[in-house]
């Protein structure tokens, strides 16, 4: 498929699964149930249907809306009934005004000897308009959809519901295996543009990995031309993409999307959060910020010591999001003006301050991913107090977020006209040994955008090392 990026990982996985439908599985038992959940506009539906296509399967790809139960039951029953399902035109013929009756219908349009693929996309959505779907499903599986070659894929972007469906508690349990679908991740998107590996870390801050920016990436292009097209274009998904993300995911919660803005602006402590959100009470406060971690939009971090500390810091899961709140929300009006050269102007004065604090997650997520770490690092983060009279970029010990073991301490240095040099190094020494746990003997790591002009007593880590740990 044209502009299909990366995913050959996932693509793997699912083949590995579906052969087993194939194959015939368990006795008597080939259907197979999968539970496919990631962050909206990750691309999850469009990685379902390019393995339907890869396949050539028959098969049913339905997706809810947020609808009533007859409204969902209705378009599901004219996709099906237009699908290449073998006995699809049950779908025409029979009412289903339940659940339960378009299930039974789905029964009598898979085939029984051969292979089938059945997707219902935003899965959310459907347990909204029926409480009692997650019941269905287990009745209907356990009885029919087991029992004939059927790839049953479940897929939605609430991260936390998803993840409930295959708890004990629920009526599901133990009956479909489970994917995370991330966006794509730097060296996806590093092949995908050809750019050099600093730049392709920037062009990851920028579109946070999500397919619908990269696929308007054009080879080649400049980080500069990318933003004066995207950004000068009011209908460009880079402009409406972050609007239409807060309006999914927090539809009538005006705290969370005011909450949101403040860490959007660099704000990352509970104070400053609540500075900055002009005094919204402790309580909405509270409630927002658990309703944001709960959807994994937001994460909280503690500091990594051998030491206890109560100092939590946020930072925004979704990359792109990040740079919208920064640069894209706020300056809406402008855009809509044909006045995104303004826009654009603000970004490339910002962007060096900007891009220093947003690229410390995906370095980190990076070095976890990295092979030849020093022995026992178990988990990478930060360090700081709460004055910030000391603080750490790289934080490696054997756990978190109260270590036992300090293994590695090290600084980011993301500059494009100056290496890590001398006088860096300096600065990393004397902070070293007020990490508690860590002293002079813990290892020295610096990772630097330009390279750096000291080796001895420090391993330095450049962005093509960066891109090689996620391939």
């Amino acid at each position: 498929m044209d502009g299909f990026i990366g995913r050959e990982r996932e693509l793997t996985k699912l083949s590995r699964l579906f052969q087993k439908v194939e194959s015939g599985g368990r006795i008597g038992r080939p259907g197979r149930a999968l539970l496919l959940r990631g962050r909206r506009r990750v691309g999850k539906s469009r990685l379902a249907e390019e393995f339907i296509r890869r396949t050539g399967v028959p098969h049913l790809f339905f997706a809810a809306e947020r609808e009533t139960l007859a409204e969902q039951l209705q378009r599901f029953r004219a996709e099906a009934a237009a699908s290449n399902l073998p006995g699809a035109s049950v779908f025409a013929e029979t009412a289903a005004e339940s659940w339960s009756a378009a299930f039974q219908l789905l029964t009598l349009a898979v085939p029984k000897d051969s292979p089938s693929i059945v997707v219902m996309d935003e899965l959310p959505y459907m347990i909204a308009a029926d409480p009692y779907l997650e019941s269905k499903l287990q009745r209907w599986f356990d009885r029919e959809f087991s029992t004939v070659p059927m790839l049953l894929v479940l897929i939605g972007s609430d991260l936390s519901m998803m993840e409930a469906i295959n708890q004990y508690d629920h009526p599901f349990y133990m009956r479909a295996g489970e994917m995370v679908v991330d966006s794509l991740n730097p060296a996806d998107v590093a092949s995908h543009i050809g750019l050099p590996a600093a730049e392709a870390v920037d062009a990851h801050l920028v579109t946070g990995g999500l397919p619908m920016l990269c696929e308007a990436w054009e080879p080649g292009m400049g980080l500069w031309d990318y933003l004066e097209d995207a950004v000068t274009d009011s209908t460009s998904p880079m402009v409406v993409s972050g609007e239409r993300a807060l309006a999914a995911e927090f539809p009538a919660d005006a705290h969370a999307r005011v909450l949101l803005r403040a860490v959007g602006t660099g704000q990352r402590t509970f104070s400053s959060i609540a500075k900055a959100t002009g005094g919204l009470p402790n309580t909405s406060m509270n409630r927002a910020l658990q309703l944001l971690i709960e959807k994994r939009v937001l994460i909280p971090e503690l500091p990594i010591s051998t030491k206890a500390s109560r100092e939590m810091r946020y930072h925004l899961s979704d990359g792109h999001l990040r740079f919208w709140l920064s640069f894209i929300g706020p300056n809406l009006q402008q855009i809509e003006r044909g006045r995104g050269d303004l826009v654009l102007d603000r970004i490339k004065k910002s962007w060096t301050s900007w891009r220093g604090m947003a690229v410390e997650p995906l370095i980190r997520e990076s070095l976890r991913r990295m092979d030849g770490l020093p022995e026992e690092t178990g988990a990478i983060g930060g360090y700081w107090t709460r004055a910030n009279d000391v603080e750490i970029d790289i934080v490696g010990a054997d756990r978190e977020p109260i270590a036992k073991k300090i293994t590695m301490i090290g600084s980011i240095k993301w500059r494009e006209d100056k290496p890590f040099d001398g006088h860096d190094l300096r600065a990393l020494v004397a902070q070293q040994s007020r990490v508690p746990g860590a002293d002079t003997g813990t290892p020295l790591y610096a990772v630097a955008r330009s390279g750096a002009t000291v080796s001895e007593g420090i391993t330095v880590v450049a962005p093509e090392d960066l891109i090689a740990a996620w391939r």
